[in-house]
């Protein structure tokens, strides 16, 4: 089995990825985790987890470690500052550490609108902070998949979307979707060294994907 390093593993969208990571027989999830407290609700699921800060010491972390999701953020509504520590800087740190275990791929949760921030009013900051971290990863020589979703909903997910390198749209897709997105798309042929937007759709995640990675 595979081990899969859960950055923002106490997130709204990385804890969902847990779950399916967590169910399947391929992977063995591996929850980061900031404070000692937060352990006992991954002991609880079955779920081995590492101390590891973004704002600190995260080598350690990758140890053993076979593929990385990255689905932590500061959140848009934070202060620029912890932005930047998080979403951009603790982002290139993990990738960093990432290249030096020689981790088979990284997966990015950024952000639909990181081609052109200026356009997000409100969420300049942020976006430039994703855009930073995407093409710190796209340029690392870490196999990647960057998934740029719509705004993240809390809605059921219908494991339905729609994909496309930019879908020259805006909308909302679910958090359970996404991280279904994010868990398939691990598998190594599929999206390999690919950035793509997501939103709701009628195409299964997986036909979704697998179109998308045909395409090149």
């Amino acid at each position: 089995m595979e081990k899969i390093l859960i950055a923002g593993a106490t997130g709204h969208t990385g804890k969902r990825i847990i779950e399916i990571l967590n169910s399947s027989q391929s992977f063995h999830p591996v929850a980061m985790i900031r404070k000692e407290e937060q352990k006992q609700v991954f002991d609880d699921m079955g779920v081995s987890s590492v101390l590891a800060d973004l704002e600190g010491e995260v080598d350690h972390a990758l140890k053993g470690i076979d593929k990385v999701i990255f689905a932590a953020g500061s959140g848009s509504k934070t202060g620029p500052d912890k932005t930047t520590a998080v979403d951009e800087e603790g982002a290139k740190k993990l990738i960093d550490a990432s290249k030096k275990a020689k981790v088979k791929k990284f997966i990015m949760l950024s952000a639909m609108g990181t081609d052109d921030p200026s356009q997000v009013e409100g969420l300049e900051h942020y976006l430039e902070a994703k855009k930073a971290a995407d093409d710190y990863l796209r340029e690392s020589g870490v196999p990647f998949t960057i998934v740029q979703p719509g705004a993240l909903t809390d809605d059921l997910g219908l494991a339905k979307v729609k994909v496309a390198k930019k879908l020259n749209e805006r909308g909302e897709i679910s958090r359970d979707d996404v991280a279904f997105i994010m868990v398939m798309s691990l598998a190594d042929p599929l999206v390999k060294n690919m950035s793509f937007e997501a939103l709701e759709g009628e195409e299964p995640i997986k036909s979704a994907l697998i179109e998308l990675s045909s395409l090149g």
